[in-house]
């Protein structure tokens, strides 16, 4: 966890990506194509923890179907900027078996994360399972998996705010930043 001022530091040096209009923009249009292929059906929403809370608290609102939510909480960064093991927290509460999942994430990054909850979910019987997701990190590598719905694209730097973290920091900002790149010998 970063105290105050090497916080303050990171954001006050980082690049703006987007801005909070532009996530805002993004975040309404998702919903509208979400509600478009959900609006005849009551599926079950399952928000990423922790990255999608701010992304989750978004786009419900915006949703024009009836849904039931719970959430999920598996991890490979934890305080880290790189991914490692998956580590499962917390498995739906809800059943899933028979029913129709829609999953909503912060950032589809390596897609090891969204790919083992999907298989998992697929695995304890839901019936079809749907990725939405805030981000997806333009990395030039082949995915496990694929979203269904993508808000924003991002360059292949580590980014922040809006649900992702900095060393546990700014998950809380309104706008998506990144880290400055750090200088090439």
């Amino acid at each position: 966890m970063l105290d105050k001022d090497n916080a303050w530091h990171i954001l006050n040096n980082a690049d703006l990506i987007y801005s909070a209009e532009e996530v805002n923009t993004a975040v309404a249009a998702l919903a509208a194509a979400i509600t478009a292929r959900y609006q005849d059906t009551t599926p079950l929403v399952l928000s990423v923890m922790g990255g999608a809370v701010v992304f989750s608290g978004q786009i419900l609102p915006l949703l024009r179907f009836p849904l039931d939510f719970d959430y999920v909480h598996a991890s490979r960064y934890g305080q880290h900027t790189q991914g490692g093991q998956l580590q499962w927290r917390v498995l739906p509460r809800e059943s899933v078996k028979g029913r129709s999942i829609l999953m909503l994430d912060d950032i589809l990054d390596e897609g090891h994360t969204l790919a083992a909850i999907r298989a998992k979910l697929l695995e304890i019987g839901a019936s079809d399972v749907a990725c939405a997701v805030l981000t997806e990190k333009c990395t030039g590598k082949a995915k496990p998996i694929k979203a269904d719905f993508v808000g924003l694209e991002l360059p292949n730097r580590f980014v922040f705010g809006c649900g992702m973290d900095v060393e546990g920091a700014w998950r809380n900002l309104p706008a998506i930043y990144a880290l400055k790149d750090e200088p090439k010998d």
